[in-house]
């Protein structure tokens, strides 16, 4: 995933409400008026939210007549999380290093008594 397309995935998601929308939207599809219901906040408001998460690939509403269902694209958060995987794999493989260094420590420790 190229870093703009990246950069735009987690601004969107930056935002606690988004990450909301996000949340309830990995149950299922929902309408707009769906999604709007638990929030103190303008229909208009929450279209705003939506055109974020579809600038950032999040989210769907395919071309029709109202209700257009609002459908989350899971694709984008695979692509996510095997970018996030692998500096968890470095880091892990760091934790590793350190351990074995800490053990050889304690070890060579143990030795001198």
């Amino acid at each position: 995933m190229p870093a703009d397309e990246l950069s735009r995935v987690f601004a969107a998601l930056a935002d606690p409400t988004r990450r909301d929308m996000v949340a309830r939207l990995a149950d299922g599809d929902a309408t707009v008026n769906q999604l709007a219901e638990p929030y103190r906040m303008s229909l208009q408001a929450v279209y705003k939210h939506l055109k974020v998460l579809e600038e950032a690939g999040l989210v769907t509403r395919p071309p029709g007549p109202q209700p257009r269902v609002v459908r989350l694209e899971r694709d984008v958060f695979d692509e996510v999380g095997g970018w996030i995987e692998q500096y968890r794999r470095r880091a892990e493989a760091r934790y590793q290093r350190l351990d074995a260094v800490l053990r050889t420590m304690n070890e060579e420790k143990g030795g001198e008594r």
